[in-house]
């Protein structure tokens, strides 16, 4: 059955909608450092309460197989609008740093129904293409995430008040669109049960075991340099005495990683997806480690530099996840990708709190070089797929 020509453009509008969601409290914290006394130095813990709830969202729906028991699009309807509210009482009721953290925490939680309900009402509609839905959806996700720096962007200062409510109701559009516009398609699956134990059944496998660890390797720096490229553009500027409208270009480089994402999903229809996923995890551990250097170069290089890390720093999530769907024996399927995505996001915290310990102590672009630690092991582990894939070729 070939799905309808609106599906494909009508999820992937609404995954983008909702998940702007993510990192609107970063694009805002500077203004919150007066309404709540949160300043540009909290963005790491702002960040790491969203993941933290994303990843207690994530175990639970999986252990009450949620989006099993319910239809995804009407689970997407659901936390679309309840992630909205937490957004929206930010401004309602938020007055400290405690009670950001918690409303953040909540539309972490939510978004557990928007980004993995989204991939599965994605597979439910295609399975002969369904790498390159993903490809896109995950490019979704980054515009998405990247969108609230925009909003803020216009005009030079967009009030935070209003960047809150136009995420909101931006937010509220996507999930209402979902409902109205995609119905469950004929590949839904149901009845897959949760199983804590998938990750030690997983690491028996050599391929699987290598794609988390390749992984984790990769949300060891995706997280961190997302929420550091705001401070790494101020402190830029102030060693360049120079000025640059710093809301605009976060937006450019996040955004930028969806390209990497779209067009590493079109490469992998002819080259294997541990390929795609080894070239950009090397170049994303190169931009690292090359950091003190291209902090003093001249504005455009700079520039150039940051959204070519922004382009590769991302572009390889979507393959370990088709690696893993793909090696994984069907009943591990669900269970282990559930697993893996949780620990990598916890190793997001970790790494945010690690590299935000160093910010006042050694300049930022040397801070910035320990992020390098997870590409490299990502690629260690990774080497047998690489390979294997060319004693298959060969």
């Amino acid at each position: 059955m070939n799905a309808p020509k609106r599906i494909l453009p009508v999820i992937v509008f609404s995954q983008f909608a909702v998940t702007s969601l993510w990192f609107a409290g970063n694009a805002i914290i500077a203004d919150l450092q007066s309404a709540m006394n949160v300043g540009i130095q909290k963005t790491g813990i702002v960040t790491s309460a969203i993941q933290l709830g994303f990843i207690t969202g994530t175990l639970l729906f999986a252990f009450f197989s949620v989006s099993d028991r319910y239809s995804p699009r009407k689970l997407f309807l659901v936390c679309s609008v309840l992630g909205s509210i937490s957004n929206l009482l930010i401004y309602l009721v938020a007055y400290n740093l405690f009670s950001l953290l918690v409303l953040r925490f909540l539309t972490g939680f939510f978004l557990t129904g928007i980004y993995p309900v989204g991939m599965k009402i994605a597979a439910g509609w295609y399975k002969e293409k369904l790498g390159n839905a993903i490809g896109l959806l995950v490019g979704a996700l980054v515009l998405g995430t990247a969108f609230p720096h925009l909003l803020k962007s216009f005009g030079g200062s967009l009030p935070w008040e209003q960047v809150i409510f136009i995420i909101s109701g931006f937010s509220l559009l996507g999930g209402v669109t979902m409902y109205l516009f995609v119905k469950d398609g004929p590949y839904i699956s149901s009845g897959t049960k949760f199983d804590p134990r998938a990750i030690i059944k997983i690491f028996k496998y050599k391929k699987l075991r290598s794609s988390a660890l390749g992984y984790f390797g990769h949300m060891w720096e995706l997280y961190t340099f997302w929420a550091l490229i705001p401070v790494i553009l101020l402190y830029y500027l102030k060693s360049n005495t120079i000025q640059l409208n710093i809301s605009f270009w976060s937006f450019l480089i996040i955004s930028s990683g969806s390209i990497g994402c779209t067009v590493g999903g079109v490469i992998s229809k002819k080259i294997e997806s541990a390929k795609v996923a080894y070239a950009q995890l090397a170049l994303s551990g190169f931009c690292c480690i090359i950091s003190p250097i291209m902090i003093y170069t001249p504005t455009t290089v700079f520039l150039a530099y940051l959204v070519l890390w922004g382009i590769v720093v991302v572009g390889d999530s979507p393959q370990y996840s088709a690696i893993i769907a793909q090696a994984a024996p069907k009943e591990l399927v669900g269970s282990g990708l559930t697993i893996v995505n949780s620990i990598g996001f916890a190793i997001t915290i970790l790494s945010l709190w690690f590299v935000y310990q160093f910010l006042n102590m050694i300049n930022i672009s040397y801070a910035l070089m320990i992020l390098a630690i997870g590409p490299v092991l990502g690629l260690i582990s990774m080497r047998s797929l690489i390979f294997k894939t060319k004693l298959i070729t060969s």
